[in-house]
Order: structure tokens, then sequence, then C-alpha cells
């Protein structure tokens, strides 16, 4: 049997409340509040995954056509709208790849620079990261700018990229003059590759290099 009398429980447990009850209904509201909002959150995340899956596919339909026939202007409202979506997502970064391949078919290079740099600057991956890093080179040697080419592929490469990445170094000192140097890059592109893989192009920029040594 209890010690405490009727009233005497009823009192113990006003003042507990007075103590505890505030703290623990704003802990529960606080606890409601976090679980709807992940909710919520998680929504919002789904939602634009999904809005930004439609506009990609979107502005692959637009631009991955003959060159002739894409309408750049269509890519560029597309992109601008994936932006929106989310800038820094995979989608919009390789929407931008996209976009960038279709100003450098309409010779706007200082377009393409841009969004290759706003793509490297914070990149979604380091796949994108690379991409766009190889066709930002690409460009600087289109403007004639080989020594910043030249620098902006000076940074460690993943084994995948390897071959392309020094094709792409041997390209930029063979505009720099620089023969020798331009000759090991391409054999280490080379070497990069199955000997099914290493040839065409490559193969072709070893012998102009051979025979010139000749």
């Amino acid at each position: 049997m209890s010690d405490y009398t009727e009233e005497e429980q009823i009192a113990q447990i006003k003042e507990w409340w007075q103590r505890n009850g505030k703290p623990l209904l704003a802990g529960g509201a606080l606890a409601l509040v976090l679980v709807f909002g992940w909710k919520g959150w998680q929504k919002h995340q789904d939602t634009q995954a999904q809005t930004a899956s439609v506009l990609y596919q979107q502005l692959l339909d637009v631009a991955l056509v003959p060159s002739e026939q894409v309408d750049a202007q269509q890519v560029a409202k597309l992109l601008a709208e994936l932006k929106k979506v989310n800038a820094t997502s995979a989608y919009a970064q390789y929407a931008g790849l996209l976009a960038a391949k279709v100003a450098v078919d309409n010779n706007q290079l200082d377009d393409a620079s841009l969004e290759l740099n706003a793509i490297l600057a914070k990149p979604a991956n380091d796949t994108l990261a690379e991409l766009a890093r190889q066709r930002l080179a690409r460009v600087l040697l289109a403007q004639e700018k080989a020594e910043q080419a030249l620098q902006l592929l000076d940074v460690k490469v993943a084994p995948a990229f390897a071959a392309t990445r020094e094709e792409l170094r041997g390209d930029a000192l063979v505009v720099l003059a620089r023969p020798a140097e331009a000759k090991a890059a391409y054999e280490q592109a080379k070497q990069a590759l199955s000997s099914e893989a290493a040839a065409g192009n490559l193969l072709m920029k070893l012998d102009n290099l051979s025979e010139k040594d000749a």
C-alpha cells in the first residue's frame, strides 16, 4: 500500500508535470518536426531527380542529332531549366558537357570554355571532373592556348583515363614544339591501351614524330 494519500500523489504528479511536461512536449514536437521534415526533404529530392531526368532526356533528344540539325537555343533553354533544379547535379553537368559540344560545333569556343570551367569548379563526381578537364583542354588547344591546356592536364589521373589524358598532353606538347616530350606522352598513352585499342590517330601521331626524328 502506498505511503502517500491520493491528494499527495496528485500533488506529486502535478509537480512532476510542471518540471518535465513542457520539455517533454517540446522534445516530442521537435521529433515530429524532424521526422516529417526528413520525409519532406526526401520527397523533394525524389521530385528533383525525376524532373531532372525528364529534362535531361529532352536535352538528349535535342542534342544527339546531326550537328547541323541541333537547336542550340533549345539546348540552352533545357540546360537552364536543369540548372534551376540543381546546378551541381550529375544530370545538369552531363547536360553541360553536351551544351559545350554544341557550342564547339558552332565555333563558340568561349561559351564552351565557360560551361566546362563551371563543371570543373564543382564536379558532381570524378568522372565528370575528368571529362570536363579533357574537353576543356581540347577547347584551349583550339583557342591556341596550348600552355594552359598542358597546365590543366598536369594533375593526377585515374588509370581509366590515362590513355586519352596522355594523348592530349602529347597534342599540347606538339603545338609547343617539344617533340621528344610529345613522343613520350604518346608512348605512355599507347602503353595504357591494349594492343587492339592502340590504333588510329595515336599511332599516326607517333609515326609522324618518328619520321621527324629520322
